[in-house]
């Protein structure tokens, strides 16, 4: 029997580049000692309080189907946040709530992408991007971001890859690289997307691990509020990637369409899922911050131990629970340098061309284990690094 094209084409039929992380996790599998710096998941879980809210929830029996587009209060919950951080007039109708940001990525595409229709994204990106889009049955094509250029996009790319283009895809703070996208590249990018009419689906799920700069959501821009669709999600702001829930904001048409889509696909998320959610973003900066002080610290590490040594370059680390580290000087790239590393010191880190070839010769770091742990592990980099250079 034969499988459909979408479903067998969402990695082109290759490697999805996340191979040194799978034989990590089988070497851990084996009973081996691996220091795992690979996915962005949070070291420090789900805030007990959350957790009580959600099981009270439960037991108080929100365990039945749940409305569609998400509960009346979270909407508002979510509206309400959106409306304070960004300073746009957002309502519940423009709130669609979503079984985690991948599903809201989806469903974005599937909202503004025909079948054949090009679709843009960003490269380096976080794994899942151009499978998402591919996925929504568009043609998945890429620009390229530079290093030299800090991974800022730059307009002009954009710009001549849009032929026949309908939506672009961008993400800030910045998975894999920890850039966020400065005013000046967010102008230009939106002029883009206005000249080229094309939709802008901003992937924000990172809004609250800002190190240095400013988070600025594009949808708050002069004429991007009709053709902008935000992502968010719980995942990272509240330690609740477990949880699965996230939202699109958009306008109220799209989303109207969006909840039908939901109707037919996802059928909403748990409401004491959505309960817990509530009270999670209702206890207000404080534990946002408190979640993401851990990465801001180990971001401070990171920056005087790298300053300590000459081999390894660093990407500005702007934002997100990640580090980009330039290990060219070695005469490897990010795939062989991370696939010896893990065989000689047993620490699992992701190849930079796990996100594409923007970021070839480079790695990414998460910053997702103890501080003392995580210290040590970058130290050992370092001085991997300095080896292999030494020894070219």
């Amino acid at each position: 029997m034969k499988l459909s094209q979408r479903i067998t084409q969402l990695t082109q039929g290759g490697s999805d580049g996340w191979g040194v992380f799978y034989r990590a996790r089988r070497m851990i599998s084996e009973g081996q000692a691996v220091t795992e710096l690979t996915i962005g998941e949070h070291d420090i879980r789900t805030d007990p309080s959350i957790l009580a809210e959600m099981e009270l929830s439960a037991r108080q029996g929100h365990t039945g189907y749940a409305m569609v587009p998400g509960t009346e209060l979270l909407r508002e919950t979510v509206a309400a946040r959106i409306q304070t951080r960004t300073g746009v007039n957002t309502t519940r109708d423009n709130i669609l709530i979503t079984p985690g940001g991948q599903s809201a990525l989806f469903a974005a595409h599937v909202a503004v992408c025909d079948p054949g229709d090009v679709g843009l994204y960003l490269d380096p990106y976080y794994a899942t991007y151009p499978g998402t889009i591919r996925g929504a049955g568009a043609v998945a094509r890429v620009v390229q971001t530079k290093a030299e250029d800090a991974f800022q996009p730059r307009a002009d790319r954009i710009d001549a890859a849009s032929e026949g283009a309908v939506s672009l895809l961008i993400n800030s703070p910045n998975n894999p690289t920890g850039v966020v996208y400065s005013r000046q590249t967010l102008e230009a990018v939106a002029e883009v997307c206005r000249r080229r009419d094309l939709w802008l689906i901003s992937d924000e799920v990172y809004d609250t691990q800002v190190w240095d700069g400013t988070h600025i959501s594009p949808r708050a821009l002069p004429d991007m509020l009709a053709r902008t669709l935000v992502i968010g999600s719980m995942s990272k702001s509240h330690a609740m990637t477990g949880s699965r829930c996230g939202w699109v904001a958009g306008p109220p048409d799209v989303i109207e369409h969006m909840i039908n889509l939901a109707t037919h696909t996802t059928y909403g998320v748990p409401g004491f899922i959505q309960d817990a959610a509530v009270f999670a973003l209702n206890a207000g900066p404080e534990l946002e911050n408190r979640i993401a002080a851990p990465f801001r610290r180990r971001r401070k590490l990171a920056m005087d131990i790298l300053a300590a040594q000459n081999t390894v370059g660093l990407i500005p680390a702007q934002g997100a629970m990640y580090l980009m580290l330039d290990i060219r000087p070695t005469g490897l790239n990010g795939e062989g340098f991370a696939n010896a590393l893990l065989d000689t010191h047993a620490i699992a880190v992701m190849p930079g061309e796990s996100f594409g070839q923007a970021a070839a010769g480079h790695i990414r770091v998460a910053m997702t284990i103890d501080d003392d742990r995580f210290a040590a592990a970058l130290r050992t980099i370092c001085c991997f690094a300095a080896e292999l250079s030494s020894g070219r």
